[in-house]
């Protein structure tokens, strides 16, 4: 099991500087370790065995598996409901009439791997975007600050670097604030793009399929309608045509099992819940940026919370002076120095800033 998934251990490492926030890392973090480990469970013939076989008579096995897995198998979707064994075969499985009878073809089993793992990939794509965007800045504006063990003249000499960059480029910050907003709205709009598509991968069945998972467990055995037997079916149809000894073509019609639909049917149930929760969190998390980029009161009290220890006169200072661009990156920086450290930072941006009485000092940031 650890050698299937050692390969998505790389995406567990935390960061030594912070660049985003929770729900961020929700997406390109946990959501692309979900979608990569699925997609190499379901490749793992070591846990699921082959992903389908069939039995039909006078047809070669293996022949036979390679037929029905290229071309699909079918349930007839009036055969859902009946006594196992008694009325049908399985879920879907019984008698039909070509032409009379409605069939459904069951034609994604063999996508899903490459599905999921594209998957992975689009919920990356913000992340990527803003790691590219954001150029290391944070990175190199915090240097050792975020460590509470570092000697006074190396504290001082980064400490000064950083408030003169900060006063040299006061004012100037809204492009790269702005960008991550929109990282942000990438991930909302990806995540509610991705249950669509995943609806339509799964021919409509996806956008109902956890609530009617739900419901299924509620209903009476008698009259309900299994919704992972539905999507998911164990059991299959397959038909197989060769021509026979007098030149005519013959129908065989075989039975085929689905062992990999018991991975798939649990997979997308636990992928409807996650996408849904995932959509709210990211929608609130936009409410919550609409809030803060609106409101200039909102944003003091947060640089507040995040400067706990500094004195409320010099946030408020400090805050007043900022734009939306500014904040965003002090409130990052928050994230990532030693709260002593950040309260020293807060205290000479406050100093250069003039609120101590002295006029505002601005220097150019040197390079």
């Amino acid at each position: 099991m650890f050698d299937v998934f050692g390969s998505v251990k790389g995406l567990l490492k935390i960061d030594q500087v912070c660049i985003d926030n929770n729900v961020f890392r929700m997406h390109y973090k946990a959501t692309v370790i979900i979608l990569i480990a699925f997609s190499l469970l379901v490749t793992s013939r070591q846990y699921i065995g082959d992903p389908i076989d069939c039995i039909v008579d006078e047809i070669p096995l293996g022949v036979m598996d390679t037929y029905c897995w290229i071309y699909s198998t079918f349930t007839v979707p009036e055969r859902l409901t009946g006594v196992v064994g008694h009325d049908v075969a399985s879920p879907g499985v019984g008698s039909h009439v070509d032409g009379e009878d409605k069939v459904r073809y069951h034609k994604y089993y063999q996508w899903v791997c490459f599905v999921l793992f594209f998957q992975a990939i689009l919920f990356y794509v913000p992340r990527y975007l803003w790691k590219s965007w954001e150029g290391g800045r944070l990175k190199m504006l915090v240097m050792d600050l975020n460590s509470p063990i570092v000697n006074d003249r190396c504290k001082n000499d980064r400490k000064k670097i950083l408030v003169d960059y900060f006063i040299g480029n006061l004012n100037r910050h809204n492009f790269y604030a702005f960008r991550f907003f929109v990282c942000e709205a990438l991930n909302f709009v990806n995540v509610i793009a991705q249950i669509y598509f995943v609806d339509f991968f799964l021919d409509g069945e996806f956008s109902t399929y956890g609530s009617d998972v739900l419901k299924f467990t509620e209903m009476e055995p008698d009259d309900r309608i299994d919704p992972m037997a539905k999507v998911f079916p164990k059991v299959t149809k397959c038909t197989f045509h060769k021509y026979g000894p007098s030149g005519g073509v013959q129908k065989f019609d075989g039975l085929c099992v689905l062992p990999l639909n018991i991975v798939n049917e649990k997979i997308y149930v636990f992928l409807w819940f996650w996408f849904i929760i995932l959509s709210i969190l990211s929608g609130i998390s936009l409410v919550y940026r609409i809030a803060v980029v609106m409101g200039p009161k909102l944003r003091h009290l947060l640089l507040r919370a995040r400067s706990r220890l500094a004195e409320s006169e010099e946030v408020e200072k400090v805050a007043n002076r900022c734009n939306i661009g500014d904040w965003f990156l002090l409130y990052q920086l928050g994230k990532n120095i030693d709260p002593l450290i950040y309260k020293e930072v807060i205290a000479d941006l406050y100093r250069e800033m003039g609120g101590d009485g002295q006029s505002p000092q601005k220097q150019p940031f040197e390079a």
